[in-house]
């Protein structure tokens, strides 16, 4: 028997199956449709070695306009959808002894003004993480990664000024890139990192120290 290389995710018996792509789209906002996005790509990959639940939403408003539609759209795609999707993937990942890695944010350890719905939403993941680790271990391991203001399609609306800002709000004094986040999403896959479960890391520069 070959010894299974470190940087191989736990499950994954075809390494080089990692550049298929298979489309499973569908509204993750109800629990219907995080199950047919599950069972669409455990179909058409063979099953599930790693689920990363990275969808969400971000409203920057104020208390007062943040009414019950922010609220549910917020917390049904950001908690509710980790949620359930998670749930969908279940069968999959005890058979892989898999990995399930989920997005929270440094507004899910830390408040921010203007984004009280999005903050009680990824502190919900955090927490989640916490208890889903507990119930699903030994066989899942079950993180969060903590990004703070990351170069991707969903920040290209800040101004100059607010990406500086944002910089300086760091200790490192740079925003982050979604290759960072990736490559450690990737490594907490692996059984190099099989010693951990149940984490909130911070992968933001800092930035959850300097508010």
């Amino acid at each position: 028997m070959a010894a299974r290389s470190p940087l191989r995710p736990r499950g994954l018996n075809n390494w080089a199956a990692g550049d298929q792509l298979i489309a499973a789209s569908g509204d993750i906002q109800t629990t219907a449709g995080c199950v047919s996005v599950v069972e669409t790509a455990a179909k058409g990959l063979g099953g599930l070695d790693i689920l990363v639940n990275s969808a969400g939403v971000a409203y920057f408003l104020p208390v007062e306009a943040s009414d019950e539609a922010i609220w549910n759209i917020t917390i049904d795609t950001n908690l509710k959808g980790t949620f359930f999707c998670m749930r969908a993937a279940l069968p999959y990942l005890r058979d892989s002894e898999g990995n399930i890695v989920n997005l929270a944010s440094d507004a899910g350890l830390i408040g921010e003004n203007g984004l009280s719905v999005y903050c009680a939403s990824k502190g919900g993941v955090v927490n989640l993480t916490r208890a889903m680790a507990l119930e699903l271990a030994p066989s899942i391991r079950v993180n969060c990664v903590c990004p703070g203001t990351t170069a991707t399609s969903r920040t290209d609306f800040y101004t100059p000024e607010i990406w500086e800002q944002r910089a300086a709000a760091t200790a490192i004094g740079r925003n982050g890139t979604d290759d960072e986040v990736g490559e450690f999403i990737t490594y907490l896959c692996t059984e190099a990192a099989s010693w951990i479960t149940g984490q909130s890391i911070n992968i933001n520069g800092g930035s959850f120290m300097e508010h």
